[in-house]
């Protein structure tokens, strides 16, 4: 499946409980956890708790006319940063409450062309995610990580170390995650990383956000939300 697993999390939580009672595989499109870095990454991190995130998706409106329409993309952190969310989770760990501050809005009933939200992890790291579809290019995507000694700056394309030592992607992610999914159907040995459970753990993070930007007021996660 695509994300966003759907516009509320009622009907992701139905399609889940199908899923495991009909003991189906499954993946979601969270292809980033397929780049090469990213186990690039979690290696450096080892024995090393990040204590700080902050997370980038500063983009422009995507060229397809439903977008701007909430009820329909759910928005630019369901739509597009959830990416950035979920390798968070990865890399940091659970999030437990989130604030999200929305700019305001020139388009009444669009969705919001910028946020900043706030983010508690229960690990105890603190993290920002800052949105933007404003622009008219792709300005900057993606998640840096503080932990004890070392800085990492994660893309789709390039792991920074301490802002100094660049480190490539190999550019085979989007062809791992269909690969991988392709075998566990077909019943051989497979290595998905985002079945459609992990996914709905994102999804959940991603509608709290999309709720403390509707309703202006923090919004605190549990592992039974």
């Amino acid at each position: 499946m695509e994300k966003p697993l759907s516009l509320d999390l009622k009907t992701a939580e139905s399609i889940a409980s199908e899923i495991e009672r009909r003991s189906l595989p499954s993946a979601v499109g969270h292809h980033w956890r397929y780049l090469d870095i990213v186990q690039q990454a979690r290696d450096l991190l080892s024995g090393r708790p990040v204590r700080l995130a902050l997370g980038h998706w500063l983009d422009k409106v995507p060229p397809v006319a439903w977008w701007l329409n909430p009820t329909m993309s759910g928005g630019q952190i369901l739509e597009q940063a959830v990416h950035v969310l979920d390798l968070a989770r990865l890399l940091v760990g659970e999030v437990s409450m989130v604030h999200v501050v929305p700019a305001e809005n020139p388009v009444d009933g669009e969705v919001d062309r910028a946020s900043a939200a706030v983010l508690r992890f229960s690990g105890g790291a603190a993290g920002l995610l800052a949105t933007s579809c404003l622009l008219t290019h792709k300005h900057r995507v993606g998640l840096e990580v503080c932990a004890d000694g070392i800085a990492l700056e994660l893309s789709e394309t390039r792991l920074l170390v301490d802002g100094e030592r660049s480190i490539e992607d190999d550019g085979q992610a989007k062809v791992r995650v269909d690969r991988e999914f392709i075998n566990a159907v077909q019943g051989k040995q497979a290595e998905v990383r985002v079945p459609y459970g992990e996914a709905l753990r994102t999804h959940r993070l991603a509608l709290a956000l999309a709720k403390s930007a509707v309703e202006r007021r923090p919004v605190t996660l549990d592992d039974d939300q």
